[in-house]
């Protein structure tokens, strides 16, 4: 794909001399950096505005990183040039202001005397998705990077909102953006090979086109709210029982632990450890019952020994679940395939996030549907965790 038409409005980036302490997530719990990422035509300009009106209201502070190849293109760049030298050039700026703009962002954010959110519109792993993989891979080598780096050690979490031409195709159009010239099947392509770039990282969540406009908004909202460990109304998710009948291709896999603790009846406390690629991360999951019945949820990331340290008030009438993780796309959207080694060894249950819509067609081929279990608590972690 190097070289073609889908360069119109997002550029590719490369970096020199960039120094290897700037991959560095600095550690700082008032400070949350997010890539907000999608096809063409998905809302992200919406969803920035919102963001920023939503959480200032809450006393946060919101920077919000622009995009930077559209400043280029706006400057003058021409991404669809065909001098090869000048194109590899204006790769290379890009990546360089993009690192240095978020790195400059965070630095003067841990001088702010409240809870700052960063927010990038795009981010570094983008450049993937418009670049033949040897010269992705040759910019990497070039630079001293890896993809790992580049995209699980720079963001706290990655929200992909999904192109309106899968899925609310009535809604997609270039007249919001004169950047913007990519037809329907160009822009579903671009937007499954966005997702399929961040795919991996362990705080990756996809926000669809299976409910009205504003909903998508408030789902943004919602898993900023949960990132941050705020509270958020739960939205149910579409739950399927299925058979696995072929190889997953290119799926990310985890390793998961839920632990129940010790809690008041109106709350549930859990605690999670996922292991990805040798990688650990721990978070700590609590929901409360309000008065009138609505559950309101917070998650929030630990460190390793406060995880071991909360162990100690594990719930002994409830059995630790384990369970591998499965991510990956197909046809446009986005899977969770969960397989449990205990306390239900065989079964797997399919996740389909923010789908509103049963369409048994529309699973992949390696997949056989069995049983719709939205909404059914015997298939909860929570009623799984119960000994019998």
């Amino acid at each position: 794909m190097h070289g073609v038409k889908i360069f119109t409005k997002f550029a590719c980036f490369c970096g020199h001399g960039v120094p290897r302490n700037s991959l560095t997530k600095k550690m700082n719990r008032q400070v949350t950096k997010i890539v907000l990422t999608g096809g063409p035509c998905a809302g992200k300009t919406t969803a920035l505005a919102r963001i920023v009106e939503h959480f200032t209201s809450r006393d946060y502070q919101v920077f919000i990183i622009p995009e930077v190849p559209t400043m280029f293109s706006q400057a003058g760049v021409d991404y669809l040039t065909k001098n090869k030298e000048y194109f590899y050039e204006a790769e290379n700026a890009t990546l360089h202001i993009q690192m240095a703009l978020e790195d400059h962002f965070y630095a003067m954010a841990q001088k702010i005397d409240k809870p700052t959110i960063i927010v990038c519109d795009r981010g570094t792993m983008d450049i993937s998705v418009y670049l033949a993989p040897e010269t992705w891979q040759k910019i990497l080598e070039q630079n001293g990077l890896t993809a790992t780096q580049l995209r699980d050690d720079r963001y706290d979490a990655v929200l992909h909102m999904v192109t309106a031409a899968n899925g609310a195709e009535e809604h997609y159009t270039n007249s919001t953006n004169k950047h913007r010239s990519e037809g329907i099947e160009l822009a579903r392509e671009l937007d499954n090979r966005l997702v399929g770039a961040w795919k991996g990282h362990p705080n990756l969540k996809v926000i669809d086109n299976s409910e009205v406009f504003d909903t998508k908004i408030s789902n943004v909202i919602n898993e900023i709210s949960a990132i941050l460990g705020m509270p958020y109304s739960i939205e149910p998710e579409r739950k399927y029982i299925v058979e696995i009948t072929d190889d997953i291709p290119n799926c990310v896999v985890s390793i998961i632990t839920h632990t129940y603790l010790l809690s008041d009846p109106d709350s549930e406390i859990s605690l999670r450890k996922r292991e990805t690629n040798g990688k650990f991360i721990y978070l700590i999951n609590t929901k409360v019952t309000q008065a009138n019945g609505e559950v309101i949820e917070t998650e929030r990331n630990i460190t390793r020994n406060q995880y071991v340290s909360m162990l100690r008030q594990a719930d002994h009438s409830r059995i630790a679940i384990e369970k591998v993780r499965r991510n990956f796309s197909w046809g446009g959207r986005y899977f969770k395939l969960d397989s449990f080694i205990q306390p239900a060894n065989q079964l797997n249950i399919l996740q389909i996030e923010g789908s509103s819509d049963h369409d048994s067609a529309a699973f992949p081929p390696f997949l056989t549907f069995v049983k719709d279990i939205t909404g059914d608590s015997q298939y909860s972690n929570d009623s799984l965790s119960v000994k019998q």
